[in-house]
């Protein structure tokens, strides 16, 4: 399975197929948004890119998981939103243009923090195991702008010069991305149907713990600082929803550690019940 044509070839080509229709979406004005709004804007990347691995980190800690799980954790904290976020927030009545300029900033900004944080997690947590995992940092940045930041320019490139064409693009793309993610969850969980159940019990109340912690610390960091409704619900989804395919490429196509692609398994499938939440009880609201 390590080495199979999943983790080499199909991982990573889905993964940017699914960034290419985040980038279909995206303009250089959104990035403009977050200079617009800096209040909501630095709140929401504070949350995604500082306190979610720390609270994730903290979480690892504190239940003593073993060090690939750990490192696992640590991965899903180090991946925001993307595409998903975007979705959640579209229907469950969020500020959309926030949620969308979060996500043009964090693909860039997580091309280099995602890197550090990977070789922090690797040093702190398999170091103890006495495995030592080597991670060339400027190596793994540029595997993860081929595979992020590469198709979302794309994208966007497509939108600058085919607005029309990217429009009548991003519906389906955006259903092709949710069935990708959907067909990769199901597929990790196939290839580890004997060992899912039991790492769900290993990891499933981090996991839980993780995506619920950071979601309330959306939502009562924007009431704290008297954000607007619509942008509190963006926060806290920005906060709490992450990118499981993404987490899932780096475990088993970068690291190649099966191990590792666990919890980010684990985490989508926890955020789909509450991200699913979320669009139904704010959703259903009237504006």
């Amino acid at each position: 399975m390590e080495n199979s044509i999943l983790t080499s070839v199909i991982l990573p080509v889905s993964l940017a197929i699914i960034m290419l229709g985040m980038g279909l979406s995206l303009t250089v004005s959104d990035f403009k948004q977050v200079f617009k709004h800096p209040k909501a804007a630095i709140l929401g990347l504070t949350n995604q890119m500082i306190i979610l691995p720390i609270i994730g980190f903290a979480l690892a800690t504190i239940f003593n998981l073993s060090p690939s799980l750990s490192v696992g954790i640590m991965i899903i904290a180090a991946c925001p939103g993307g595409a998903t976020s975007n979705l959640i927030t579209h229907i469950a009545k969020g500020d959309i243009a926030l949620s969308i300029s979060l996500t043009a900033f964090t693909s860039i900004a997580t091309v280099f923090t995602i890197p550090l944080i990977l070789a922090f997690s690797l040093n702190h947590f398999m170091n103890e195991s006495g495995t030592v995992i080597e991670l060339p940092i400027l190596e793994t940045m540029i595997q993860i702008m081929g595979i992020t930041l590469i198709p979302v320019s794309i994208g966007m490139l497509i939108n600058h010069f085919k607005t029309a064409f990217a429009k009548k693009m991003e519906k389906p793309m955006r259903i092709a991305s949710t069935v990708i993610f959907i067909a990769v969850l199901a597929g990790i969980i196939a290839a580890n149907r004997e060992t899912i159940i039991p790492s769900f019990k290993k990891i499933g109340h981090v996991a839980l713990l993780l995506n619920l912690g950071t979601m309330a610390l959306g939502y009562y960091s924007s009431r704290l600082f008297k954000l607007s409704l619509n942008r509190t619900i963006t926060v806290t989804i920005e906060s709490g929803i992450q990118n499981g395919t993404l987490a899932i490429v780096i475990a088993l196509t970068i690291l190649d550690k099966m191990e590792m692609s666990i919890p980010g398994a684990v985490y989508s499938l926890i955020m789909f019940f509450t991200g699913g939440f979320i669009m139904w009880y704010f959703g259903r609201r009237k504006e």
